[in-house]
This record gives structure tokens, C-alpha cells and sequence, in this order.
């Protein structure tokens, strides 16, 4: 359900809401910004001298004394002043919004002003709100799911929040769409299922081509073609292009693994249900195409989402196999659950075709990526110092981290075939960079970034504003990088 956001211009003491949410940092300072009632005032300075220390994520909820205005107060701590960034902004927005909702709060609201005192603005902790009430309950017969309907936002300067406001809305409802395409089972997200959804975002700019697997055939994409043949779902080649300028495009390329089982080289069973997040790239560049069309963002972009399933069919391609890529390199399949990088590596060679300004794929590609990195970071490896300096920027603005690994010359000794032009793995030595440069061999001199999300797509317990589940990363990250 969507939440609806208002930015009013009036007191504390009068909002009319179920419960106002009163930001404060450790030294107690910022109680003076705020013009709620006296009786109001002093509970809450009774209260940070004795049970509330402004600790960030820290909550407490006080009863308001007056009759009138907000029922509630929930007092949230920002940590210390001198301390504050945008991100711990974002985490107590989240903390204190899904801490009202599990309340039963349906109208809530949140003074902006201590934040605008500090030069910070408010849109980063409804931001963190917004992408803290995430939930994906489409198969639960639950009732009665606690839900926020309101956030009013008070603020001397409405106009200019409320521009702000709209973007971060649109944002983070591009999140939560990408969220909910990992969070789907299998069965219901199909290359097909994939591609009807690529096919509802077509707008008077944004167009959309779905090929198939004879179109894929003509056009010599042996390696993403060999991944799909294990399975009986067809696989959807799924082409986006948003013109919203002149110039070169940016080609955003998402590995669209719809359910991996790691095709004849089998994964084990624990943990395989997880395998429908293998999709977790193509699902960001759907949500970035989304709001690149409702932001109606002045650039051009292409989105490729090379989709299939990777199954042990009768028909499934075999270790020591050989295809052919789009590009005319001979591949040596070594291992089966290696096949991220071969359908990245044809939709690379198909994005040379529009001379594109950069390409960039996001990919849960390795295994390796989550033990070298943990669930903090994506790993980031590209060709482009420039390009990578500033998806770097763009990563601290957002908080979806990513650390550059290197592209070592040597690593293309550990790829090479006795009997191809390349090997799709180098086996376990060198595997999150290897799987790099085998993709690195195929973008040749397009300015080209490749970002490993393998152990940030997916959270295994609640984060302040990212729900177990699906995280939806690569949104955010890449939209920064095309809004600067």
C-alpha cells in the first residue's frame, strides 16, 4: 500500500497524528527546536535525565500530557552531534517508523526541524522510513498487517522539502519493486514472468524488447543460450532503453538467473532456496529504469536483463563443454555454476553494439565476494578509473558500499583453456577477481564496471531499514551515479 506524505508548516504542540516522532542526539541539545507544550517539554526532559540517552536506534515512547495535538511522542536517538551523517539519518528513520507501525500507528509524523538546524536534511530519514516499512507478505494468509498510511513531515521550508520528498519516494518505491522480483518465489518468477514485468514499465520514452531464443540464436549467443538449456522454461533476452537525452547511452546490464541450482556442477542443498535471489541484478536495473522513467531523468539508459533458469536437464550443458559467445570467443565451460559471467559476457558483447558511454553489470556473481567481504560491501572491479571513482562516490552518498578489487594482467594466465580461447573458471584460487576478468576479456575498451553483489542482495536478519529478505542494493547506488 502506498504511504502517503505531507510536509506541513506548523507547530509541534498542534499536529494532529497518533504519534510525532522527536529526533535528539546524546547531548540533549536539540529539544529547543521543537515547539511542543510545556507539559510535553518537561516529560521529555524527565525522561532524557533518567531512561533516554539519544544513542543512535534508540527509542522511547512517552504519552503526551496535552489533549490536543499528537497522542504520542517517540523520542529517537541520532547518537553524538558531531557525529551525524546522512546514513545515521536514514537508520533512525527506519528504526523509529517500523517501531510505530509495530505499534499499530497508522498516522504518524516527524519534525524536521532540529535536523535543518544541523544543515541535514529530513528527506534521508523518511528515506530510511520508507525502506524500513518494506514487507513482502504476498504469500501469507496473514490479516490484519500493521501498516503505516501517513507521514506528515513538519518544516519551516515546505516548498523545497516537498521536491526532495517526491524523489526520495519515487526511490524507494523503485527499491521496494526490485525487493519484491527477488523476494517471489521460482516458480512464479520465470524468464517469462520476468519479461512481462520489464514489459509493464513501457512509457512514451521507455521502450522495451524481449528476445527470445531463436532471436538469441541468430544473433550467436552460445554462452547465455548453453546456461539455458538444462531448463523447459524459455529464456527471455530483455532489452529496456529509456531516451531522455542525446548522446551515448549508459547500458546497465543485470544478471537475471531466475533459479540457480548450479545446472549439472549440482550446489548443495542447504541454503538452495535462496537461489531465486540469482536474479537480484536484473531486478535493480528494473527498479532503476523505473524511476529513471517516473523521475524523468535527463539521460539515455539501456537495461539488459539476460534471463533464464540454471537447471541439470536432459539438455544441460556439460564440464568440458565448448560454445561460442556472441563475440566469437570460444568458451570452455570448466564448471556449470559458473554461469553468471557466460550470459553477462554475451549481453556485454550485444551492449557494444549501442557504442555505449559506460556499461556497468551488477551481479550476484561469487560466493567468493561474500567471504571476502561479508554482507557489508559489493565487490567492484572495472577498467574505467574515472567510472570508478565515481560509482565510489556515489556508493558512500547512498551507503551501498562497494570496495574495488584489482584487475591484475596475470589473472588472465589462471583463465586460459588448453582447447578454447577462455575458460569460464579458474577453479577456487583467484575466483571473485578471476570471474571479473573473464568479463573484463569481453568489454575490451568500453569504459566498463562490474559490481558483485553476491553477499549484499540478501540480508539474513533485520537492518535498520532493510527488512530480512531481498535489499534491493544496486537501486539507489546506480541512481545516484545517473542523477550526478
Amino acid at each position: 500500500m502506498e504511504i502517503k506524505i505531507e510536509v506541513q508548516k506548523v507547530g509541534e504542540a498542534v499536529c494532529d497524528c497518533e504519534c510525532l516522532i522527536i529526533p535528539l542526539t546524546e547531548d540533549k541539545q536539540g529539544l529547543q527546536y521543537y515547539a511542543l507544550s510545556v507539559e510535553a517539554t518537561g516529560l521529555i526532559k524527565k525522561t532524557t535525565d533518567s531512561e533516554f540517552r539519544g544513542k543512535l536506534n534508540e527509542t522511547f515512547l512517552i504519552t503526551s500530557a496535552s489533549s490536543t495535538g499528537p497522542e504520542r511522542i517517540l523520542l529517537v536517538g541520532l547518537g553524538r552531534r558531531e557525529e551525524i551523517t546522512i546514513e545515521k539519518l536514514r537508520q533512525a528513520g527506519g528504526k523509529s517508523a517500523v517501531c510505530l507501525r509495530d505499534l499499530g500507528k497508522k498516522n504518524i509524523a516527524v519534525s524536521a526541524r532540529f535536523l535543518a538546524s544541523l544543515s541535514l536534511s529530513s528527506s534521508y530519514f523518511i528515506e530510511g522510513a520508507l525502506l524500513g516499512l518494506y514487507s513482502f507478505k504476498s504469500y501469507s494468509s496473514e490479516k490484519n498487517i500493521n501498516q503505516i498510511k501517513k507521514i506528515t513531515v513538519l518544516s519551516d521550508e515546505p516548498g523545497e522539502l516537498h521536491e526532495k520528498l517526491s524523489i526520495t519516494k519515487t526511490v524507494a518505491s523503485s527499491v521496494a519493486f526490485a525487493r519484491d522480483l527477488v523476494n517471489t518465489p521460482s516458480n512464479d518468477m520465470t524468464p517469462s514472468q520476468l519479461a512481462r514485468t520489464a514489459l509493464s514499465l513501457k512509457r512514451k520514452k521507455l521502450a522495451v524488447n524481449v528476445l527470445d531464443r531463436k532471436n538469441a540464436e541468430k544473433l550467436g549467443m552460445g554462452a547465455y543460450l548453453a546456461v539455458a538449456r538444462g531448463s523447459d522454461e524459455p529464456p527471455k533476452f530483455i532489452v529496456l532503453n529509456y531516451q531522455g537525452a542525446k548522446g551515448a547511452p549508459f547500458v546497465l546490464i543485470g544478471k537475471s538467473i531466475t533459479f540457480d541450482s548450479g545446472g549439472i556442477s549440482l550446489k548443495p542443498a542447504e541454503g538452495m532456496e535462496k537461489m531465486k535471489y540469482d536474479m537480484a541484478g536484473g531486478a535493480a536495473v528494473l527498479g532503476i529504469m523505473k524511476a529513471v522513467s517516473e523521475l524523468k531523468m535527463p539521460v539515455n539508459v539501456i537495461g539488459i536483463l539476460p534471463a533464464t533458469e540454471n537447471l541439470p536437464g536432459a539438455s544441460a550443458t556439460k564440464p568440458g563443454d565448448v560454445v561460442k559467445s556472441i563475440n566469437g570467443k570460444y568458451v570452455e565451460i570448466i564448471n556449470t555454476d559458473a554461469e553468471g559471467r557466460l550470459i553477462i559476457a554475451d549481453a556485454i558483447g550485444y551492449a557494444r553494439r549501442f557504442k555505449p558511454r559506460a556499461i556497468i553489470d551488477i551481479a550476484t556473481l561469487t560466493g567468493a565476494c561474500s567471504i571476502a567481504l561479508g554482507s557489508e560491501a559489493a565487490a567492484m572491479m572495472g577498467n574505467n578509473k574515472e567510472l570508478l571513482d565515481k560509482l565510489r562516490k556515489s556508493a558512500d552518498n547512498t551507503y551501498e558500499r562497494v570496495w574495488e578489487m584489482p584487475l591484475f594482467e596475470e589473472y588472465k594466465e589462471y583463465l586460459k583453456s588448453d582447447i578454447a580461447d577462455i575458460k569460464n573458471s579458474s577453479g577456487r584460487n583467484g575466483s571473485l577477481v578471476t570471474s571479473a576478468y573473464f568479463l573484463y576479456e569481453f568489454a575490451g575498451d568500453t569504459p566498463w564496471v562490474h559490481l558483485d553483489i553476491a553477499g549484499t542482495a540478501w540480508v539474513e536478519k533485520d537492518k535498520p531499514y532493510i527488512p530480512k529478505g531481498a535489499s534491493g542494493i544496486g537501486v539507489r547506488l546506480i541512481l545516484d551515479f545517473l542523477r550526478s
